[in-house]
């Protein structure tokens, strides 16, 4: 029996570098485009200037992880496609710089510590109010329109300009300034000691957008793959109707899917606005174009697509800003483009996780 496997090994070992190469880009084409995408820049601008903007770029990225992962989930394992997506990041922004700067503006000073007082609270209430509105739009939008994609483009598109004109009757129409928390600010300096980023500062709220992002994206594998209800979930994909034979509420599960889908997009939207220290009522409507270039970059609802997609969308931002800030407006559609020439159903080209 190991014969065969002895003479496939004998002939891995004897193929030229290219030749493996060639085999990492067919079998590993997100890990491929994303080593040339870091690698490359390496070599045409200083190191210290490269780290700085790659950790950037991957804060980024986080952030466009955390809006996009809800969209490409609902589309995933509902096979829904909310165009709606962005009213949730609104949401999400003014529901936590409501609390950041109007109910507990006096955390916002102070040690880290202090400022967790009012960050983490103001993420959990985008959370809940992104949420309680997923489930009122999933009800009354989504639910009529199930298996139809056209109907789906169609009311999401008006149920999104009824969400962003509430928030413009509730909030105003003007820009509102979010700043952000004390502790957050400015950056940590590495030591010189450390080769290639030693010397460098880095941005502490970047950092944590980092540490964000990455949780996020392994509790996310972790439900899908690992739990229960994520198997429950993908076999309501599969088979509705079994999954309902045995005795569960498949509808039940996709209000799940779409509530956490909408939270996600509520919390990128609040990180979001931190990060830009602004927001008005249309910035979802703008962030939806780089959420669904994410999307598509990734493969169709594929969760693992989607996140290193938003990387790769965050770090050409930056690389190309810094070198030719002139096709920095185009380099995220150029991307995209390059890549589908490359591979048409995209990187991770599943409709499952």
């Amino acid at each position: 029996m190991s014969a065969p496997q002895d003479v496939f090994d004998a002939d891995t070992g004897n193929r030229s570098w290219w030749e493996k190469l060639s085999a990492f880009r067919q079998d590993k084409p997100h890990l491929f485009l994303l080593l040339i995408m870091v690698v490359i820049p390496l070599f045409l601008m200083p190191s210290s200037t490269w780290a700085v903007l790659t950790l950037s770029g991957l804060a980024m990225g986080a952030m466009l992880f955390l809006m996009a992962s809800g969209m490409t989930l609902t589309f995933g394992l509902m096979n829904v496609l909310n165009l709606a997506h962005g009213s949730f990041i609104s949401l999400g922004a003014f529901a936590g710089a409501t609390v950041l700067t109007m109910w507990l503006n006096d955390y916002t000073s102070g040690s880290l510590w202090v400022n967790l007082v009012a960050v983490v609270p103001a993420l959990l209430f985008a959370l809940v109010v992104a949420g309680l509105l997923g489930v009122l739009f999933e009800r009354l939008v989504i639910r009529p329109v199930y298996g139809d994609h056209l109907k789906q483009i169609l009311v999401t598109v008006g149920g999104s300009i009824i969400v962003m004109e509430l928030l413009q009757v509730i909030w105003g129409s003007n820009e509102i300034p979010v700043p952000r928390p004390e502790a957050l600010r400015g950056a940590l300096l590495i030591s010189d000691a450390i080769p290639i980023i030693g010397g460098i500062a880095l941005e502490k709220y970047r950092l944590l957008a980092v540490i964000l992002g990455l949780g996020v994206y392994a509790l996310m594998l972790w439900v899908i793959d690992r739990t229960r209800l994520g198997i429950l979930i993908r076999a309501g994909v599969e088979n509705r109707e079994m999954v309902e034979v045995h005795g569960y509420r498949i509808r039940l599960l996709f209000l799940a899917v779409f509530v956490a889908g909408s939270a996600l997009a509520g919390i990128g939207g609040a990180m979001w606005a931190m990060y830009r220290e602004i927001i008005t009522a249309h910035m979802g409507e703008e962030l939806m174009i780089s959420v669904i270039v994410v999307i598509i970059l990734g493969g169709l609802g594929s969760v693992r697509g989607c996140f290193y997609g938003a990387v790769l969308v965050g770090l050409i931002n930056l690389y190309v800003g810094y070198l030719e800030p002139r096709l920095a407006a185009v380099a995220t559609v150029g991307l995209m483009v390059a890549v589908l020439m490359w591979r048409p159903q995209g990187l991770i080209p599943v409709i499952k996780v």
